[in-house]
């Protein structure tokens, strides 16, 4: 039975303890939710109702295997009540509104949500008394972004052209403010953690390039594109959260990693390597070559502003993690699509695609000699 799969990745450093993870109800917080429970981890989620319909949450069947809770990070009082009642050994804080084009329509969501909403899970942590690893997680477009040929790095200036990437720049600074004046001594330890653009089996949201794409192809009709020109960082959803699941592990256990605990604490990019930087139109070319149809260009000189172009610099991760991205650019369009079609041909197909997609995946970085995946 798949609900009985059991990893021993992560040097077994989740298996039998407790998870505070917020933002469970959607797609990234899914996939993390059920990789939690094949390492053994007691999952408490935190969050809204799943956002969208059809929802990954849903397709997964989590509510059954999850300490389901449905709450708000924008209410203080509730999350500081969930953390204290649950007493994690680790905290993922994912929750957040993390649409570019929704938080033009609603700019003061998207600050309460991902500024206030992170504010108050650390405030939360404030009052746990005991040792506990938190991952708070951000996002490649929190740095002040020059348009130019460049990956920035951990040091760079922090921005944002848009509400949500302004937003999730000053969730950083709350961050790293926080850490200096209430967790330098502290027995939790945090870290934040900022990805490129992910995609993956089961995300339904608006407004994302390969949802947009699955809808149409669904459907039978032409992808519509905004921004075809536009360059991203592309990587399969575990590229990320193995960074996440990693980077907590080894805040409770430096010695994994051989660094010093002060090294672990701070930010740290997770992206894929330099030949995943590739255009919107290429990735829908990749995504046609396994699920056949047609793109229609709908460039829009009117529309909203959009980085045109973005790359990260992992150099950090690679050096003190000694964490890696395992899945190349091809790889991680053809296990999304995989997991898009076969959802289609049978509904009840999710949670042993998503199984097999995370044991293949550890598979892959135990052949690569990763860090976190030694036996």
């Amino acid at each position: 039975m798949a609900e009985l799969m059991s990893s021993a990745a992560f040097a077994g450093v989740f298996r039998g303890k407790s998870v505070w993870l917020s933002g469970h109800t959607g797609f990234k917080g899914a996939w993390l939710a059920r990789w939690l429970l094949n390492l053994g981890a007691r999952v408490h989620g935190f969050s809204l109702p799943p956002p969208t319909q059809p929802s990954v949450f849903e397709q997964l069947d989590l509510e059954k295997h999850v300490q389901h809770e449905i709450g708000d990070v924008r209410d203080p009082g509730a999350v500081k009540k969930s953390v204290l009642r649950v007493q994690p050994d680790f905290v993922f804080h994912l929750a957040a509104q993390a649409l570019v084009r929704y938080s033009y329509e609603h700019p003061l969501e998207t600050y309460a949500t991902n500024v206030m909403g992170t504010a108050h899970v650390l405030e939360a942590l404030r009052s746990l008394k005991r040792n506990c690893g938190a991952v708070i997680v951000t996002t490649d477009k929190c740095y002040e972004n020059r348009e130019t040929d460049y990956a920035y790095a951990e040091e760079d200036p922090l921005g944002g052209h848009d509400p949500y990437s302004s937003s999730k720049g000053a969730t950083e600074i709350v961050i790293a403010a926080y850490r200096r004046s209430f967790f330098d001594k502290s027995s939790v330890r945090i870290a934040s953690a900022r990805a490129g653009n992910v995609v993956g089996g089961g995300d339904w949201a608006p407004d994302r390039i390969v949802p947009d794409c699955i809808r149409a192809l669904q459907q039978g009709e032409p992808i519509p594109v905004r921004n075809p020109c536009a360059t991203r960082p592309w990587q399969h959803v575990l590229e990320p959260l193995s960074g996440y699941l990693w980077l907590a592990a080894t805040l409770a256990r430096p010695e994994l990693v051989h660094a010093e605990a002060d090294d672990i604490t701070g930010a740290f990019n997770f992206g894929p390597e330099k030949e995943a930087n590739r255009t919107v139109a290429e990735l829908v070319r990749e995504v046609l070559k396994r699920w056949p149809g047609r793109w229609d260009d709908k460039s829009d000189p009117n529309a909203v502003h959009e980085a045109d172009l973005l790359m990260l610099s992992t150099a950090k991760a690679k050096r003190i993690l000694n964490w890696r991205p395992i899945w190349d650019f091809q790889t991680a369009i053809a296990n999304t699509v995989k997991w898009y079609r076969g959802v289609n041909e049978n509904a009840a197909a999710a949670g042993e695609l998503t199984h097999a997609q995370i044991a293949e995946y550890e598979n892959s970085a135990r052949a690569a000699k990763v860090a976190w995946a030694a036996r």
